[in-house]
């Protein structure tokens, strides 16, 4: 066999397949565009308040678990704020 043959057999390999798989993905998006979900029923959900009732029992307890994780004193550590993630 000459190289030439052997290149073209793999282009042409690789580009078959790759259109395989194009087709297959446009297929598979075309079935589940079709599919219809039932709406779901929504759970009410509580509302979140900007306030923290025990504002100090909190500010304690995270200063004492960041002082435990990093090893340090907990009465060198200064909380500035306290953000929800």
């Amino acid at each position: 066999m000459e190289n030439w043959f052997v290149v073209v057999i793999g282009f042409a390999t690789v580009f078959i397949v790759l259109s395989l798989i194009i087709g297959l993905c446009y297929l598979l998006g075309m079935l589940c565009r079709d599919r219809k979900e039932t709406p779901k029923e929504t759970v009410p959900t509580a509302q979140i308040t900007d306030e923290i009732p025990n504002r100090a029992e909190l500010v304690a307890a995270l200063s004492a678990a960041v002082a435990e994780y990093s090893g340090t004193n907990a009465a060198a550590l200064r909380i500035v704020s306290i953000k929800k993630i």
